[in-house]
This record gives structure tokens, sequence and C-alpha cells, in this order.
């Protein structure tokens, strides 16, 4: 847990995009008294357009050149970009000596990055942050399994062809992938982030079974949840609207990263 000795927290955004408007908005926005402990003060993107919009609506500074950015007066830099943009900057971010929350969950899939960047956050003191995403039941996956007595995780997810990002429309519901998390995040690495958090609370990418279904005649993206083992099982559900801007991106994934930064460092935690 970052402790700041109750001062102000400075925040910095990497990407211009959906989720960081959503950040900006809220945090420096219309929201801003219910936000007074953390501020974002910087932003880095290749968008110079759209990095400048920001800077000048939210009066943040913008950056194109990271090293400048990470130069800046930060303590904590949120990744909201892409998982290329994630397994690219992570290293260079703890490096800097910042702690990091990673938007692009699916960076930390691969295990040997994954290993790496564990190891790197030990040695320069750091913490790296992993929000829940558009999935619930993180806690309950984590406390069936801290005997390792987990034993099934299972993840069948819907949503509609434009969110999945398919060329063509099926007419109807359509399996479109059935296997291990691992893979399901390399053929869909901007659609499957949640397939990550499940894995890296339970049982590992490997053995977290994902089945992926294109849904024309639904709005809403659907989760099902479903694990077994010692402590009897779980299913759980959950029906995401998509953010108005982005119907790629579930707006309950935006909001719990906002939801992690407001409480990291609130003196009463609930779940483990």
């Amino acid at each position: 847990m970052i402790d700041e000795g109750g001062k102000m927290m400075n925040i910095g955004i990497i990407g211009t995009g959906n989720i960081s408007h959503f950040l900006l908005e809220e945090i420096e926005g219309k929201n801003k008294t219910q936000n007074e402990h953390i501020n974002i003060t910087a932003v880095f993107g290749r968008n110079k357009e759209k990095g400048n919009e920001l800077s000048k609506t939210y009066h943040v500074d913008f950056y194109n050149k990271i090293d400048q950015f990470l130069q800046s007066p930060t303590d904590l830099i949120v990744e909201a970009a892409t998982v290329e943009v994630a397994m690219e900057q992570s290293e260079k971010i703890l490096k800097s000596g910042k702690h990091l929350m990673l938007s692009s969950v699916g960076s930390m899939g691969d295990w040997t990055f994954y290993q790496k960047i564990e190891k790197l956050a030990k040695q320069e003191a750091r913490h790296v942050y992993i929000p829940s995403g558009a999935v619930g039941g993180i806690d309950v996956l984590k406390a069936a399994n801290v005997l390792g007595e987990l034993k099934t995780v299972s993840l069948t997810t819907k949503k509609s062809p434009q969110s999945l990002g398919l060329e063509e429309d099926p007419e109807e519901a359509k399996v479109i992938f059935e296997g291990a998390a691992g893979e399901a995040i390399q053929q869909f690495p901007k659609n499957i982030n949640v397939s990550i958090v499940l894995s890296l609370a339970g049982i590992g990418t490997e053995k977290t079974k994902v089945r992926i279904v294109a849904d024309p005649n639904i709005s809403r993206n659907t989760h099902v949840i479903e694990a077994s083992g010692h402590f009897g099982s779980f299913h759980f559900t959950v029906e995401n609207e998509p953010m108005p801007s982005n119907p790629k991106t579930s707006y309950l994934a935006a909001l719990s990263i906002l939801s992690t930064l407001q409480n990291i460092d609130h003196p009463i935690k609930i779940g483990n």
C-alpha cells in the first residue's frame, strides 16, 4: 500500500483514450470534491491533438516523450492504453520509482513478463495494482484458493460482434473461442482482460477455462464465472453496460480503476 502520510497523491496516466477521459472527468472535473486526496497532474500519449485537448480541458501537463513524463512529480502511474504499451513501459515505470496500476491486465498473462514485474516491484519497493475490471467475485476466488484447494474456474463471456471487433456479424449467438485463458488473451487482447484477472486470483492461465460468445442480440457485455473446490461451488453473473464512447470497454472496468485509486490509502480495508 502507498504510504504518503496523508498528503496528496499525484497520478500520471498513460493513454489519451476513453478511460483517461473518464478518470480526468471524475477526478479533475465534476467530482473533484469527492477525490480531494488524489490529483492527476500528467498525461502521456502519442496522439498530440488529444493530449493537448486533455491538457487544456483539465489543466494537466501533457507529454509525448516517456522519459519526460516519468520525470514529472507523480507517485503512481495508471496505464490506460494497450497490452503492448503495458509490456513496453511497466519496467521503466517501476525503475523510475513510481507505483503502477495496470488497466491492460492481459499483459500479465505472459508468465515471463509477470515474473519480471513481480521481481522488479520487490527490488524497487513499489506496488503494482490490478483493478478487478469488468468482473466480480475476485475475493471469493482468492479466499477459496488460499490453501490451494480451488479446483476449477471457468468464464463464459458474451459480447456483441461489434464490441469484439468482428468484421462479420453472425445472425445468431456463436461460440468464437473455447480454451485456456492464456490462449484467449493472445487471440483477443482487447476483449478478454477479465480472464487474466480471474487467472491471477485463482488457478492460473492454463487451468482457467474461457468461452467467448458473439451474440448480435445483446447490448450488455455478460460474464458468467463458475468455480468449485473444497470450499463448495460458486456461480456469478455480471451484465456490464459498455462505455458510451467505446463499446469495446465495459463501464465497470473504468469504475474499478477509479475505485482502486480512491481506496489505496483508506485506513479501513474491505475484502482480502
